[in-house]
């Protein structure tokens, strides 16, 4: 009987986690600009070990501009790259499968889904921030 108790109860928090896990990971933004900061800071936690810290030098090695199309769950659809550095095509890729692979990224139910468009300044070192959390540059 202690057996089933303590399963019961492992059940339970179990699903009362993965419940609590789901309700952070909604967003309640209105708008695509709005929407921006959620896309961003769930970036910053996937990626916390390749955030540039502190401001970026005055010229970063690449910028990309991309738009990410979102489903209503936060999964994502598509993503076009709006601004490419010719310089650096390593930095495109890697941009687009780092935005693939933190998918899926905080649902945004109150849109029904979104496109949203960020800008992400990388370093020499391959270390990244986003337009909409920088830091700034020196």
């Amino acid at each position: 009987m202690k057996h089933l108790i303590a399963a019961a109860a492992a059940t339970c928090a179990l699903l009362a986690t993965t419940a609590a896990t789901a309700a952070a990971m909604a967003s309640n933004a209105t708008d695509a600009k709005a929407y921006r900061k959620d896309g961003a800071r769930h970036i910053y936690t996937t990626y916390a070990k390749d955030i540039y810290k502190g401001k970026l030098p005055p010229l970063v090695h690449a910028i990309v501009v991309t738009e990410t199309e979102l489903d209503a769950q936060g999964n994502v659809r598509d993503v076009k790259m709006i601004r490419v550095p010719t310089h650096a095509p390593d930095v495109t890729d890697r941009v687009r499968e780092m935005i693939r692979a933190a998918s899926p990224l905080p649902a945004p139910t109150r849109m029904g889904g979104t496109r949203y468009f960020e800008v992400w300044l990388v370093d020499k070192s391959g270390r990244f921030q986003l337009d909409t959390l920088t830091e700034g540059q020196r």
